[in-house]
């Protein structure tokens, strides 16, 4: 009897649990950082992450602070989330360390989308998303690695193959907030990342520092749009060396260079005693219109650089070519073939191109195939995923 009453006591607590419980489960991401502070609707994002981090699309994420992704982990994100930042200025960005890989693979319906919180968003309201890698750079030699100027995490190295993972039909709005006035965020920073990355269809919209910068390394970059950035759309410096195919830069009221190019960072040494020298193929740059003081590409600190197939439209000056006789051998990269134009076309432009180095050349030197350019078919692949 005894037993008969307690088997009937277990029946109808299992009934009765089973009846009253309707919670729904709760899933945290898989990490251990102990920064994620779930609520109702959103799951905060920030600090050091030692294990991979998968975005669930059912979830709602927001960066607060500094999200680092440490070496041998992952950060996978889903096409067509949008992840928001916390509108407070320098400190609030997403940094995929060396070791570290980015998963966003977004298409043209459905792209990625990191923005401000804001309810009025601004230039400036957040950092941006920086990656780090393990290939060359020349400010350093060797195995020796860099600082990054957000972060203060190591980038550089010797591997020009390395892989940070895979952005593909990814958008990054009102970033670039300034921590001071050497330290600052852009777009999209490449620290020193190899060329195993894939990089096609990214946009920096509304930043308030850089669109898209290169620290050196030799990654390639495919469709790339910048509009209304504050400072220089596209920029490179300490040795790049990578493709960039298929860009198109629009600037807004307020603006800097279309593109700014440096052979190595000024601000430190050209410790691996070379230079800059991207490939830049089907490019245009669209400017506020010749009346305006304003530089489409500035080339300067020895950097070298192979342009084909260009578009450039409403600038006073198109060319601005910097450099002297000793460490920022510029001009003489016109002469020997390493810096030059092939199929261009300007229009509402003052200066075709200025010489500001310790070369004499003229523009028949550094530019053949005038009228030829066509730049970039944006109106193409930049359907649907971009905004203006």
């Amino acid at each position: 009897m005894k037993n008969n009453l307690i088997f009937g006591l277990a029946i109808v607590s299992m009934l009765f649990s089973c009846s009253t419980d309707d919670t729904s489960d709760i899933n945290l991401p898989d990490n251990n950082s102990g920064n994620e502070t779930p609520d109702s609707e959103t799951i905060f994002l920030s600090g050091t992450y030692n294990e991979d981090l998968i975005l669930d699309a059912n979830n709602t994420y927001k960066v607060n602070g500094s999200l680092i992704m440490a070496s041998g982990t992952t950060l996978e994100i889903p096409a067509g989330m949008t992840i928001k930042a916390l509108a407070s200025g320098a400190n609030v960005y997403v940094a995929i360390s060396q070791g570290a890989k980015i998963i966003a693979n977004g298409t043209a319906s459905n792209p990625i989308v990191f923005t401000s919180d804001a309810s009025s968003p601004s230039a400036g309201d957040w950092g941006g998303l920086i990656l780090l890698g393990k290939a060359p750079i020349n400010s350093v030699t060797g195995t020796a690695t860099s600082t990054s100027e957000i972060a203060s995490l190591p980038f550089g190295g010797t591997n020009p193959t390395d892989n940070s993972g895979s952005l593909r039909y990814v958008r990054v709005e009102y970033s670039g907030g300034s921590a001071d006035g050497q330290s600052e965020n852009n777009g999209f920073s490449f620290y020193g990342v190899g060329n195993g990355t894939t990089v096609e269809y990214i946009q920096a919209f509304e930043g308030k520092d850089d669109g898209v910068e290169f620290f050196g390394g030799t990654v390639n970059a495919s469709y790339v749009s910048v509009i209304n950035a504050q400072d220089d759309s596209i920029d490179w410096t300490e040795g790049y060396t990578g493709t960039i195919t298929n860009a198109y830069v629009k600037h807004g009221d307020i603006h800097d260079k279309g593109i700014e190019a440096d052979g190595y960072n000024t601000d430190f040494s050209n410790a691996g005693g070379y230079y800059s020298k991207p490939t830049v193929t089907n490019l245009t740059i669209i400017g506020q219109g010749s009346s305006t003081a304003n530089e489409a590409i500035r080339l300067r600190a020895g950097t070298q650089g192979i342009f084909n197939n260009v578009l450039i439209e409403g600038f006073e000056e198109a060319f601005d070519i910097d450099g002297d006789a000793g460490d920022n051998p510029t001009g003489a990269g016109v002469l020997n073939g390493n810096l030059s134009v092939t199929d261009i076309t300007f229009i509402d432009v003052t200066l075709k191109m200025k010489n500001d180095t310790a070369e004499t050349f003229t523009e028949a030197d550094f530019i053949s195939g005038e009228e030829n350019g066509t730049g970039t078919d944006y109106a193409s692949w930049g359907a649907s995923w971009t905004v203006e």
